[in-house]
């Protein structure tokens, strides 16, 4: 494997683990109040709790520490093939 294509295959991989933890789950859906007995509804009628509340946590901040990451993520990527095409 050429030293040229092992940044590429890393990023990639990279990409790919980060759009699989995206589509991850979380874990607080119910449909069930919390410390409430879960009752399961049968096949024949709907399930009467919606199990998409709105109004949870504030996720501001872990959205802009994300995209801080990221965006220090991308800069060193930047500053490392630059550094990378200089040097040959």
């Amino acid at each position: 494997m050429s030293a040229a294509r092992r940044p590429l295959l890393t990023a990639t991989a990279a990409g790919t683990l980060l759009c699989a933890l995206w589509f991850v789950p979380s874990a607080n859906a119910s449909d069930a109040a919390p410390g409430a007995a879960a009752v399961r509804s049968g096949s024949t009628g709907p399930a009467t709790g919606r199990l998409a509340e709105t109004g949870g946590p504030d996720t501001t901040a872990y959205v802009l520490g994300g995209t801080g990451f990221l965006g220090v993520g991308a800069g060193f990527v930047a500053l490392a093939m630059r550094r990378h095409g200089r040097a040959s």
